[in-house]
């Protein structure tokens, strides 16, 4: 059950109306009652200060390629034990090329099947991050090697985005929609 209710116009500070509105004009006016932008709304310059990076890293400015981004998502999800973006991604990641085995096994933190040096360099950098607080020299070049500057730069703040609608979700106990994909077993 979500810990607040969903955002109104009325609700939010009157100082930041004009946020929320811009906000719900973008979602086809729709106001978010699930997930991350739903808790942000409360807030609506947050959600709104949020979207700006998103786009960049989602559509359209980013050099990274779809299947790179899905694979991001779930090692931040999967490491985070997020269920409602591991929800909105799994499938994501399947269309975007990543094998059944991989996202299962990722899913169930079971051995991972063979991996392009692109998901290796994702999973490693990732994995580190999240149970170490930090990433080895090792680790950040071949993440380097694979993706550029630009590249690492942009899977970093990715992962990071990821993270901060994960504290969100999880904190504010946001759950997913249904879906046939199961849920983490955390």
């Amino acid at each position: 059950m979500p810990r607040f209710p969903a955002a109104s116009r009325d609700s939010v500070p009157q100082e930041q109306v004009a946020a929320f509105d811009a906000i719900v004009s973008s979602r086809n006016n729709v106001v978010p009652e699930m997930g991350p932008v739903a808790v942000q709304l409360h807030v609506p310059e947050i959600a709104q200060r949020g979207e700006v990076l998103r786009d960049y890293l989602r559509a359209g400015g980013s050099t990274l390629s779809d299947n790179v981004a899905e694979l991001a998502m779930l090692t931040t999800a999967r490491e985070l034990d997020c269920q409602f973006i591991w929800h909105a991604h799994a499938a994501a990641g399947r269309r975007a090329g990543l094998s059944d085995a991989l996202v299962d096994s990722l899913r169930d933190k079971q051995d991972l099947p063979e991996l392009s040096s692109a998901e290796a360099a994702v999973i490693n950098y990732g994995r580190e991050f999240f149970r170490t607080r930090r990433v080895s020299q090792a680790t950040f070049d071949a993440a380097r090697a694979e993706f550029g500057d630009r590249g690492l730069i942009e899977l970093t703040n990715l992962m990071g985005y990821y993270s901060v609608l994960a504290f969100n979700i999880n904190a504010f106990e946001q759950l997913p929609p249904e879906s046939e994909e199961p849920f983490l077993p955390v």
